[in-house]
Parts: C-alpha cells; structure tokens; sequence
C-alpha cells in the first residue's frame, strides 16, 4: 500500500501533534469515494508519529452527521483524539488572516471557522491534516500541512487527425 504522506516523522519533530480536519474525519466516517482511503490512511499514519487533535470547530462541524453526542464521541473518542480549547491568540490571529483575506477580495460567505482552525495550529504549535492545504499554506505558512499531493496537470488528449499522423 501507497502511504498517504512522505518524511512523515521529520516534519513532525516540531509539532506538538496534529490538529485533524473536519474533511479528513468526515471523509472516513463517510467512507467518501474520493477520498475515504487517502483519509484513512493518512489519519493512520499520523497516529503513529503524532497525538491527534480536535478542537471545538472541528468537533461542531463533524457533529453535523451525527444524531447523538454519543454517536459523535464513539466516532472521534477522547481516548483518539486530545480535544484542545481554542487559545484566545488563535481567535485573534483568525480574525486578522479573515480581515487580509477579505481585503484581498475574499467572499464574505467563506467560513470564518477555517481561520480558527488554521490558526490554532499556528498558535498551539500543531500541524494540520487536511484535504484544504491551498487556503492553509497561503494565510499559515508556518504551519507543517499534511494534504494529498497536488495532482499534475492533466495531459492534453492527442486529436484522432494527430494519432493518425503519429502512426
């Protein structure tokens, strides 16, 4: 089996564990087509180098699948994953990326929860497991992103006139 990170312990050695993204849980508890296993995977591969952690916004929006607290908990359980409050220097830090990223032309409907998130790994010392690394890397350079790789660029279809030609 492919692992779904690289050089994953030497990127860690500064972190204090990984904040876990609500993409990548729900992408497991959904068994997402798309991205079920790299999430599984990946979610597997840090809990061998790393303390997994949640935080009350990614604990809110994964509740969202869930129809009881004990469903949510059996699903993401203490015991998995350290549940980190919010430091007030992340909220701080949130709302000056969310001010930059309007003022760069950001719409008003992006959520604010991402910068929580981001910014809690940059304030708490955490790298970040996401499928969102774009957004991430841009308002938290600090930050060590574990994501998907980028997927090249996908090759232009030869025209059948140029399959015909090449034969």
């Amino acid at each position: 089996m492919t692992p779904a990170t690289t050089t994953l312990p030497g990127r860690l050695k500064a972190c204090r564990g990984v904040l876990v993204d609500s993409n990548v849980l729900l992408d497991v508890a959904t068994n997402d087509p798309n991205w079920g296993e790299w999430s599984a995977r990946a979610l597997a591969e840090v809990a061998e180098h790393a303390t997994l952690v949640i935080d009350p916004i990614v604990y809110a929006e994964v509740s969202i699948g869930y129809s009881t607290i004990e469903a949510l908990d059996a699903a993401i359980p203490a015991a998995l994953y350290r549940r980190e409050a919010l430091p007030w220097e992340a909220g701080f830090l949130a709302g000056k990326c969310f001010v930059r990223y309007r003022r760069r032309g950001g719409p008003r409907h992006f959520p604010l929860p991402d910068f929580y998130i981001g910014a809690h790994a940059a304030i708490g010392r955490l790298a970040l497991l996401t499928r969102d690394a774009a957004r991430y890397r841009n308002y938290f350079p600090g930050v060590e992103i574990i994501a998907p790789p980028i997927p090249a660029p996908a090759r232009p279809q030869a025209s059948s006139q140029t399959s015909r030609r090449a034969r």
